[in-house]
Formats: structure tokens, C-alpha cells, sequence
């Protein structure tokens, strides 16, 4: 991701991508009934954001596929770091609301 960032800018990205993420977790928790699948996912999502090789090169060359994306998460900067964590705390926390609103009775959840 990379450049400089201030810290202005650093908490509105991190709230955003919470939100984003949230969002996208608490939809997915209410059209396919899977608590936790986004949290599963957020990972993945992540190898996207980060990456910059093809994805088929991890099934036709995987001897160089997989180091280098092993050398950009190693590339990534605190900011990168707290970043994609505040979409990772949003896909949980969708979750566990979608916990707390099943326990209280909401059905379509």
C-alpha cells in the first residue's frame, strides 16, 4: 500500500474499512445464515488487497507466487497493519452482533 499517511487520514480509513466490513459481514451473516464466514474470508480478501501477482500463478508457478506474497506482507507499514485490522475487527464484530441479535429473538438473523 505504502506512502505516507497522516493521522487523520490513518483513523478515517481504519473506521471505513470497520464499516465496510461490518457491513458486508452483517448482509452476508443475513442472506446466508453463516455467522463467522466473513471473518473466515477477510484473509483472503486481504491476499487480494495486498497483492500484486496473478492469481493463477499460485496454481502454475507457486515457487514464485508464494514469496513474493510472503515479501508484501512482510512490506507492509504500521498504518497498512491497523488499516486492514479495522476491517478485520469489523467482519468480527458483525458476527457477534448477529450472536446477540439471534439470542434476542430476531429470527432473520
Amino acid at each position: 500500500m505504502g506512502g505516507s499517511i497522516s493521522i487523520i487520514q490513518l483513523v478515517i480509513s481504519t473506521l471505513l474499512f470497520f464499516v465496510m466490513f461490518f457491513g458486508i459481514g452483517f448482509l452476508i451473516n443475513m442472506l446466508l445464515r453463516v455467522t463467522w464466514f466473513m471473518a473466515f474470508l477477510y484473509p483472503l480478501i486481504v491476499v487480494f488487497i495486498i497483492d500484486k501477482v496473478k492469481m493463477t500463478d499460485y496454481i502454475f508457478k507457486p515457487k514464485t507466487a508464494f514469496p513474493a506474497l510472503w515479501d508484501n506482507f512482510i512490506s507492509l507499514k504500521l498504518a497498512d497493519i491497523i488499516m486492514l485490522s479495522g476491517g478485520l475487527a469489523g467482519a468480527i464484530v458483525a458476527g457477534i452482533v448477529m450472536i446477540i441479535l439471534r439470542k434476542s429473538g430476531y429470527r432473520m438473523f
